[in-house]
């Protein structure tokens, strides 16, 4: 028996169906829907008067910004982690915070279970379940996309529209979208397809960008300081993770800065196509590695590369609440240590151009480095002991070479 469910609520078309549906195949069931600001502060406009209206009994809206960002995003940002290269994870960071304050509200409402609204085929049911079964294995959990009838979004659509649900989506422009601080993410329609163009330059389409046709036309500047790996401060001035972060998506936004065009391999084994528009973790990224660039060595350089990949395979696939990834994250920690200073850059139309980098545990000098005399650090003469040595291996390889042929 159900008495009570607790869904983890956005007010899109999915989770505004799934609260009717489960009324009607659930007994009627208590509904708490549970929305994390995680940064789509704009949707959460009127969110309470819908969740109402379509059912739902109670809802908690909590402000989870800081958190998010102090706790999600800058310990991927410090293991410099984006994935297959280049996604800067925005969704599957929110997903965990999201499943873990969820179960938090279920404990506390002592419901029977949680529900989420992703679907079978997406990376997301895995996120939501993985965190669930990590922090409260008894729960259980209700995935409508892996029960019901509906199909896809046309059934969706057809599904409300049935039951007088206001929907803030048309058939024409029903775009699967995720929005929080680090991205907005535009899945479905014409983008299903990689060989049709996202609609770049359509009215509405990019919300936190600029296509560059349309950035201005002249370079901006800016100044990012890093503390240990975190981002400080924009243009001298001390900001909060998250304040720092919504000024930049607005300033690279701005310059077209950061819309990325994704086909990235799913969980399940099925490639999906997707536009991200990421200004400020974008910059971020590039600022940090820069940073990283001048202040780690060359062995710690080289092997955090690695560690980078593997923990964006971690977040992406939803391994947030795991050991791996704590004892990644000690790793990290250690090599951000002298990660301090600042990088200043350049923007224009879609470009981040570096313009200086400073830190007062550079490795990098200028005395050591140069084409100049550095007095008695360096004698050249000692590269020919040296090569003799680092390529005996090759020299030996040719002579046994010869002697075979």
């Amino acid at each position: 028996m159900i008495g009570k469910v607790v869904l983890a609520y956005s007010g899109g078309l999915d989770t505004s169906v799934i609260i009717p549906w489960l009324k009607e195949n659930y007994g009627n069931p208590e509904i708490v829907a549970v929305c994390m600001n995680v940064g789509q502060t704009p949707e959460l406009v009127g969110i309470e008067e819908r969740a109402k209206k379509t059912g739902a009994d109670k809802l908690y809206i909590e402000d989870v910004r800081e958190e998010f960002v102090n706790n999600f995003i800058f310990p991927t940002l410090k293991a410099g982690a984006k994935y297959e290269g280049y996604y800067t994870l925005g969704t599957p960071l929110a997903r965990p915070l999201i499943a873990k304050r969820l179960i938090d509200i279920a404990k506390k409402e002592n419901a029977d279970a949680v529900c989420h609204g992703a679907t079978g085929k997406g990376n997301d049911q895995v996120r939501f379940e993985l965190t669930i079964k990590a922090l409260a294995p008894a729960m259980k959990i209700i995935a409508p996309w892996r029960e019901w009838e509906i199909k896809g979004r046309e059934d969706a659509i057809k599904y409300a529209e049935e039951r007088g649900i206001e929907l803030r989506v048309s058939r024409e422009d029903s775009y699967s979208k995720d929005l929080n601080l680090w991205h907005l993410s535009h899945e479905g329609l014409e983008l299903e397809d990689p060989a049709n163009e996202p609609p770049h330059n359509r009215e509405g389409f990019l919300e936190l960008s600029n296509s560059p046709k349309n950035a201005p036309d002249e370079e901006e500047h800016i100044a990012i300081g890093f503390e240990k790996g975190i981002p400080t401060a924009l243009n001298g001035d001390k900001l909060s993770g998250v304040e720092l972060i919504e000024k930049l998506n607005k300033i690279a936004g701005r310059h077209g800065v950061g819309t990325l065009d994704i086909v990235a391999n799913r969980i399940i084994g099925m490639k999906a196509r997707s536009v991200s528009e990421a200004p400020a973790a974008t910059v971020l990224f590039r600022a940090h590695e820069l940073l990283e660039s001048i202040c780690l060595d060359k062995d710690t350089a080289h092997y955090k590369s690695e560690i980078a990949g593997k923990y964006a395979d971690i977040v992406y696939t939803g391994h947030w609440f795991t050991p791996l990834r704590s004892a990644l994250d000690k790793f990290v920690d250690e090599t951000q240590a002298t990660v301090t200073g600042e990088v200043k850059l350049k923007l224009y139309k879609g470009n981040i151009i570096v313009s200086s980098l400073t830190s007062p545990y550079s490795l990098h000098s200028k005395d050591f480095a140069t084409f100049e005399d550095d007095g008695a650090l360096f004698d050249q003469k000692d590269s020919s002991g040296f090569l003799n040595v680092y390529g005996l291996p090759l020299k030996i390889m040719a002579l046994h070479k010869e002697r075979w042929e």
